[in-house]
């Protein structure tokens, strides 16, 4: 769009798929709403409703983050990012002191973050807004291009969010909820920080590879695309390798460091959580690099059939193994999902002709 000095026309297609998103949400948080009683869960109400604002607000912020990132404006980003990380923290440690340790507390302190950095935001996002009149037809034309771009998500995140939460539902089914707590764990000291690390790859490589790609006619600028972004995948995967050895030759004191006396008999997965986490991270980069080409489509099958197979490890790993089976589950899920997205990376159909 700022190459074709239309960003005016779509920010305003921007706008307008957004709030569509919102109705969507909410009409779906509604029937969510109505459920709950039926599952014996009515104390819920007040913290679901408070979870759904949240994100919400988390969606609108996320947006306008990603906006500011497309236009290089990195400072910016990262200013916002620890802003909203530190309010959070101060916010909820300043309610919970004044009116009781409560988990609904803390969704009322990170929703108050979230909206004071979601006004922050929208400030400098109106500085990227051309002066001049925006013209409605070029503005359908963008909210039609961003919905062919997104329309692969909407088939593919729900199963997606299922397979992200199937380790600990099948933990739960089939072991105790004290291996569920074990695996929390396991997942905020290994998978965890390798995809904040991950993420602020995204954040860096993603504007880059993007305005590289321009509408992908190009095909000289797609092959140093493509040749930077398996660069990108091949570093993403020796650190992970490289992470694993010290996690295997250092897992005890680091468990001894960070966490609980009753939680350290399970250091030993740490590299395993790690390598998946990892593994994860650089299909993630693949994707980014499919993205980049304006082939979001091509994610669809690849997404939800690892997903499937992802849940299916899961349940099995826990079914067989406990904690130790859904462990290398999220292992094999995780090659399963690079192996499948690198090969699309190669494969001719994985190629596409933008949507200009």
């Amino acid at each position: 769009a700022a190459e074709k000095g239309e960003a005016g026309e779509y920010f305003q297609a921007s706008l307008r798929m957004m709030g569509y998103g919102m109705l969507v949400a909410l009409a779906l948080s509604t029937l969510l709403l109505m459920g709950v009683p039926l599952f014996g869960k009515a104390d819920m109400l007040g913290l679901i409703s408070l979870t759904i604002i949240f994100a919400v607000f988390g969606t609108f912020n996320t947006a306008q983050s990603m906006i500011h990132n497309a236009a290089r404006q990195r400072k910016i980003v990262a200013l916002h990012g620890s802003l909203d990380a530190w309010l959070r923290v101060a916010f909820a440690a300043g309610l919970l002191a004044w009116l009781g340790n409560s988990a609904k507390m803390v969704v009322v302190a990170y929703i108050f973050s979230l909206i004071l950095v979601l006004f922050s935001q929208a400030f400098f996002i109106r500085r990227l807004i051309p002066p001049k009149e925006v013209g409605s037809k070029k503005s359908k034309l963008w909210a039609t291009q961003i919905w062919q771009y997104s329309k692969p998500f909407v088939y593919f995140n729900a199963f997606t969010w299922v397979q992200a939460s199937a380790d600990r539902w099948a933990l739960d089914t089939y072991a105790t909820s004290h291996e569920v707590g074990l695996y929390a764990v396991l997942l905020q000291l290994g998978f965890t920080p390798i995809g904040m690390i991950a993420g602020l790859m995204t954040t860096l490589i993603a504007p880059i590879l993007f305005q590289q790609s321009g509408d992908t006619t190009d095909a000289s600028r797609n092959s140093t695309v493509h040749k930077q972004a398996w660069q990108i995948t091949a570093i993403a995967v020796a650190s992970t390798l490289l992470a694993c050895i010290f996690a295997h030759l250092l897992h005890e004191w680091i468990f001894r460091l960070l966490v609980a006396t009753e939680y350290r008999t399970v250091s030993y997965l740490l590299p395993w959580m790690i390598l998946a986490g990892g593994l994860f991270a650089a299909g993630q980069l693949l994707s980014l690099k499919l993205m980049s080409d304006l082939n979001t489509q091509a994610l669809v099958w690849p997404k939800i059939i690892t997903s499937l197979v992802g849940v299916a490890l899961s349940f099995t790993g826990a079914y067989f193994a406990g904690l130790n089976g859904v462990v290398f589950a999220a292992v094999a899920f995780s090659v399963v999902q690079l192996l499948w997205l690198g090969w699309l990376s190669f494969h001719p159909i994985a190629q596409n002709k933008g949507y200009s």
